[in-house]
């Protein structure tokens, strides 16, 4: 198959891109080209998702690829922040889908959805896999005006992994799965039964569902390799993944900063590290146990028992 080209046009004297590089002295420099040039980027001349071949003979499968490419490729700031987060949390997210029998490749999904960070939808939708309120119930994770586990890094990723798999069982196919995770198993099965199609590629979606899984899939090509798009950061320039320890709570808790400050943290520190916790206070009428991460040093007596 002849390789499919992707024309970049750099416009102005000057283009900018911010890529921290470490000098002799430590120092940091930015770098900026000094001619206006068109680079031709080559598209891959194979991809899949989870295994999945795309169909990238086919002039639309192209088409998008290079849209969401592009977009991700010269959305300089955005891009290069998920980079900068990614090691902090893709790696336990990625151990986790495996543990659970969901491919790799669906960490580039919780990248798109949320930006790896605990953010809520206009829609409602919240935390890193960007779950509703309903389908959170569904999948077993506590949603209250204490606690909402969508924001819980762990229960949230077992819970996105819950809700593929069985949407792989109903498809067949993991793109498939995907796209349904954009548009609801229900709205994807009515577009199949209307047009007759059995393929993600194969069907006519709404415009965010058709452009959905090749954003995974640029994501996918720029992270696995950042330094043929342009990001070129050092070790580093990443962000150090928390070095955390668990300490069990099965009683109320009146503050979460006092909770905190033995510890060494201030609230503001400990809603960082668990931002399912979404009061100053835990009233646990209930006694459940809840698992909460503290600085990885000596807990205290009190704390501990």
């Amino acid at each position: 198959m002849k390789r499919p080209l992707l024309f970049l046009s750099l416009t102005s004297l000057a283009a900018i891109m911010a890529i921290p590089s470490p000098t002799s002295h430590g120092e940091r420099l930015l770098f900026i080209s000094e001619h206006n040039h068109t680079r031709l980027i080559p598209l891959p001349l194979e991809l899949s998702l989870a295994t999945e071949q795309v169909p990238l003979d086919q002039e639309d499968a192209q088409e998008r690829l290079q849209k969401e490419l592009l977009t991700n490729t010269y959305w300089h700031s955005n891009t290069l922040q998920l980079l900068k987060r990614s090691t902090r949390l893709l790696p336990q997210m990625r151990d986790i889908l495996r543990e659970e029998g969901v491919p790799d490749d669906f960490i580039y999904l919780a990248v798109i959805e949320s930006g790896l960070l605990p953010v809520v939808s206009p829609a409602g939708a919240a935390g890193f896999w960007q779950i509703m309120p309903g389908t959170a119930k569904d999948l077993g994770l506590e949603v209250n005006e204490e606690v909402d586990e969508r924001f819980h890094l762990e229960k949230s990723t077992r819970a996105a992994a819950a809700y593929l798999k069985n949407a792989h069982a109903r498809f067949g196919s993991w793109t498939l799965a995907a796209a349904s995770y954009n548009m609801g198993m229900a709205g994807l099965q009515r577009q199949m039964d209307r047009q007759a199609e059995t393929t993600y590629y194969d069907l006519l979606l709404n415009e965010e569902t058709k452009r959905y899984v090749f954003r995974i899939l640029a994501l996918k090509c720029i992270f696995e390799q950042p330094r043929a798009y342009g990001f070129d950061l050092a070790p580093g320039d990443y962000d150090a993944p928390w070095d955390d320890q668990q300490v069990t709570v099965d009683s109320a808790v009146v503050s979460w900063g006092e909770w905190a400050h033995p510890f060494g943290w201030s609230y503001n520190e400990l809603k960082r590290h668990n931002p399912w916790l979404r009061e100053a206070f835990l009233r646990n009428t209930s006694g459940s146990r809840y698992t909460i991460s503290v600085p990885n040093k000596a807990v205290t007596s009190e704390q501990s028992k």
